[in-house]
């Protein structure tokens, strides 16, 4: 059937995406790689190279699909890659193509080679699980503006035949629509125009019943699949060269009109290339020039620019890897500093803790009658019910709560005992605390009582007292701030009438009081219920509570989880969480090794083989298992809400190693957040939330780095991640700047405590000097960032950290003293550039040394001790005997 329900949409959905996904991060950089490199390839190579895109090979040298074209895409968390594949090998062609331009879906890639100018025609299909989606475009290096003009045509008639194409429109009038607008803009184009303007597709790629022609009177029908492709064919160019251009794309019908299901690199600044101005000469065709608009997206090497000839004999550098995040992290800095402008103004704060800071006040007793009988005899009391301590001043019993008490002093002389009792007073030096104003500026303080007593027991029980009072109420408040962002949840509605879809046999973490069992987790109504398995402890969380619900499968991994970040902490047991997990280990060590019947008659690794089998087999049915129950808890969550919840699922070739608490774990990248899933502590960090990125302690000698990420919200604590390998360093800057997360670079650790708590106190000043850009340099070159830290010696690190001519420089407010050891040890030779040599190598390396030692003389040798000891480092292990006394230099 033609009309589509909503499980058969959404697998064109995906397929939509997928086909979006791999034009515009895969197939346009690359011919734009191609165009930029003038690189010698064939048609039919470039296809092939597109079609790998999902994997290629079999058995042991078998390649799965390239996750870091997929990974890009809307809505490819949870593909089923086995289900995927081409409607048809992709389509390419350019001037060049023997054969002509072919605007059918049956042509082929030629063996030509690719050429370097003129009209390149893409088309590409994918089908996922059946269903199929299709698009096409049209990319012109140095374009007249006779083509300009054509191409803008159709870009206005797509958005036209969008608005035409409806419910109860019949395919006769699609076409004829289309065709109006031809006679009406350019109607010398009439007869170039296609013969029909696209079929209906799903399961069948070509549905010839619903084609898009003159002489079909069929109707649409909402929910129906068409693939709409628009174009002209046998067109003449400036020297009398055929070519043709079209646009196509998968669209769905509406009721009162159609959408698109497949986007991207569409728009003019996207297809166009223009050649540079100055460059007005003719050139003969065999010597095509490069296109000047784009620099390679994704050029081959991330180091030193790569010159190119132009058409006018000049040299163009250009733009590498490196280049290109520069670039754009200067505009994300230039975002981010207008935004932080704009959003304090001046003389605002960030909301820091002390803003609206007053004393509180506590009431002890509501009048005598509630005074404790013990004051009658004017003696020192501790009431701990109310938290005071009463004590006697002139004939007078007078009550103090304990919060206005600072400390107790008991010291002997002679045969006196003398208690001192100190209060809470404003002026008061408290070491780097800010002092609070009192609202009565006329008002007197004691700051301290002492009394005298023969009686030594009877102060020290006083002091012990007192003392344990201010422990406990201390202790109190601070549960009670700990506890303030806890919330209680509404009551969870169960589901009735039917039952409720469970995921049985799971762990939960963090862990229920009792036996460690499994139990099993239910969506209801408006969220989830964790059963134990005695019956007697639950866990309810609603479906408003979850930020993010995340699915990490088991490949490579010891347990499949299905994990949920919450938007507030709730309590379990005694505990408050911010995450729920439920997971069920991956690895079976249930199995027997003893003979069986099978093992009788068989000998070598066939058990090994089946058993490895069978495992794998388990580990994809634990997937599918736990990700369709994260499926139903998102589908169950978005109906209940009216609010989008999505499954993201983690990408492990992302990934990278870092310290964010105490152990080293494995960081992993999603579409929204970055997370460590598998043991606790866990780690969710929302990207969005995130303001900027510094990396640190960023030196070639140094075998470490690490990466503080400073959040939007000023007053929350920056996240410190320590320890990522360096090896690391430019996938960590790269994922960064791909979720446009400014960041910035320094030689050494910052003390953010300081910085924060200044750029707290006057958001606006911070933004007005300059902001993260003059701090931190983000998106300069390194000369320009040290110029900037410079200039803000309000944030500068400890020079002494920096181990270079200016580590006499005065210190500055902010010191490097939470720098790791690393800096010291890491920068030994070990590490250096001689890592890749033999020990061949070395030795001739050692051995010319020497020589040079030995002409130059013993002033010389001690100019370049440093320059010697490399190799001889290296060496050293060649002969442990010899050396091993030496190990500890």
């Amino acid at each position: 059937m033609a009309v589509k329900d909503e499980e058969e949409m959404k697998c064109i959905r995906t397929a939509a995406n997928l086909t979006s996904t791999l034009l515009v991060h895969h197939i346009v950089l690359k011919l734009e790689m191609i165009l930029d490199k003038e690189a010698k390839i064939t048609h039919e190579q470039f296809a092939t190279q597109i079609e790998a895109r999902l994997g290629s090979g079999e058995g042991e040298v078998a390649k799965g699909p390239d996750m870091k074209a997929w990974s890009k895409g809307r809505g490819l968390n949870d593909v089923d890659w086995a289900s995927t594949e081409f409607c048809y090998s992709p389509i390419i062609q350019s001037r060049s193509t023997t054969t002509g331009y072919d605007l059918r879906s049956t042509a082929k890639s030629s063996s030509d080679t690719i050429a370097h100018k003129g009209v390149f025609l893409i088309a590409g299909g994918m089908r996922y699980k059946g269903y199929c989606a299709n698009l096409g475009r049209s990319i012109i290096v140095d374009p007249s503006k006779e083509q300009e003009a054509i191409y803008n045509l159709l870009l206005s008639m797509q958005s036209e035949m969008l608005r035409e194409i409806k419910d109860g429109v019949s395919a006769r009038e699609v076409y004829q629509r289309a065709l109006d607008i031809v006679k009406k803009e350019k109607p010398e184009l009439e007869k170039n125009f296609v013969k029909n303007a696209g079929f209906g597709t799903g399961v069948e790629f070509r549905d010839s019943a619903y084609l898009l022609s003159s002489k079909n009177s069929k109707h649409l029908k909402t929910d129906m699949v068409l693939n709409l492709s628009l174009g002209f064919s046998d067109l003449l160019d400036d020297n009398g060269k055929k070519y043709a251009l079209h646009i196509v794309d998968t669209i769905r019908v509406g009721a009162d009109r159609s959408t698109l299901l497949t986007e991207g690199a569409k728009s003019t600044k996207d297809t166009l290339f223009f050649l540079n101005p100055e460059n007005e000469i003719e050139v003969e065709e065999d010597k095509p020039s490069k296109p000047s608009k784009k620099a390679p997206v994704k050029p081959l090497v991330n180091g030193s620019p790569i010159k190119n000839k132009t058409v006018g004999g000049k040299e163009e550098v250009l733009m590498t890897a490196a280049a290109k995040i520069k670039d754009h992290q200067q505009q994300l800095h230039e975002g981010l500093q207008s935004a932080g402008l704009a959003k304090y103004s001046e003389g605002a704060s960030g909301g820091g803790e002390k803003e609206g800071k007053t004393w509180k006040r506590f009431q002890s007793y509501k009048g005598e009658s509630a005074l404790p009988r013990e004051v009658e005899s004017l003696r020192i009391s501790v009431d701990r019910k109310a938290q005071t301590i009463v004590l006697p001043v002139h004939g007078f019993a007078v009550p103090f709560h304990i919060n206005t008490i600072k400390n107790v002093s008991k010291n002997d002389e002679g045969d006196y005992t003398y208690l001192r009792i100190n209060f809470q007073t404003p002026g008061q030096l408290a070491g780097k605390k800010d002092d609070t104003p009192f609202e009565d500026p006329d008002s007197t303080f004691i700051r301290s009582v002492t009394y005298r007593s023969s009686d030594g027991h009877r102060f020290d029980t006083i002091s012990k007292q007192i003392t344990d009072l201010k422990k406990e109420v201390n202790k109190r408040e601070q549960q009670k701030k700990e506890m303030a962002d806890v919330i209680e949840q509404d009551v969870l509605l169960e589901i009735k009438g039917r039952r409720a879809h469970k995921l049985p046999e799971v762990f939960v973490r963090p862990a229920l009081d009792g036996k460690r069992l499994p139990g099993e987790v239910e969506i209801h109504q408006n969220g989830l219920r964790y059963q134990s398995p005695m019956g007697s402890q639950k866990i309810d969380v609603l479906f408003t509570n979850i930020k993010h619900l995340f699915f990490q499968p088991c490949d490579k991994e010891l347990m499949v989880i299905v994990h949920i970040h919450l938007k507030a902490p709730i309590m379990i047991g005694k505990k408050k969480a911010h995450d729920i997990q439920f997971f069920r280990e991956a690895s079976d060590v249930q199995f027997d090794e003893t003979g069986n019947r099978k093992r009788k008659h068989r000998y070598g690794d066939e058990d090994e083989i089946e058993m490895e089998q069978q495992e794998r087999k388990r580990r994809q049915m634990l997937n599918k298992e736990f990700k369709l129950f994260a499926e139903r808890v998102a589908e169950a969550a978005s109906t209940s809400m009216g609010e989008t919840l999505e499954v993201d699922i983690p990408f492990r070739e992302l990934s990278f190693e870092g310290v964010p608490f105490r152990t080293n774990v494995r960081l992993q990248p999603t579409t929204e957040c970055l997370v460590h899933l598998i043991d606790p502590p866990f780690l969710v960090v929302t990207l969005n939330e995130i303001e900027i990125a510094s990396l640190e302690r960023v030196q070639f000698s140094l075998k470490q780095f690490d990466l503080v990420l400073i959040f939007k919200d000023f007053t929350k604590a920056p996240l410190h991640i320590n320890s990522i390998p360096s090896g690391q360093l430019d996938d960590v800057k790269n994922w960064l700047d791909s979720v446009d997360i400014p960041l910035g670079e320094g030689p050494v650790n910052l003390n953010w405590g300081p910085i924060m708590k200044t750029i707290n106190e006057s958001p606006y000043d911070f933004f007005q000097q300059g902001g993260w850009r003059s701090f931190l340099g983000g998106g300069d070159a390194d000369s320009d960032a040290d110029e900037g830290s410079d200039s803000e010696s309000e944030f500068e690190a400890d020079p002494e950290e920096l181990q270079s001519e200016e580590s006499s420089a005065d210190a500055s407010e902010y010191d490097g003293s939470d720098a790791s050891d690393d800096s010291g040890s890491g920068s030994g030779y070990d590490d250096d550039s001689d890592d890749g040599d033999d020990w061949e190598e070395l030795e001739r390396k050692a051995a010319k040394s020497d020589s040079k030692r030995a002409v130059e003389g013993k002033a010389t040798r001690g100019d370049s001790d440093s320059d010697d000891d490399r190799p001889k480092k290296k060496k050293a292990p060649a002969k442990p005997k010899a050396n091993g006394k030496n190990k500890k230099r």
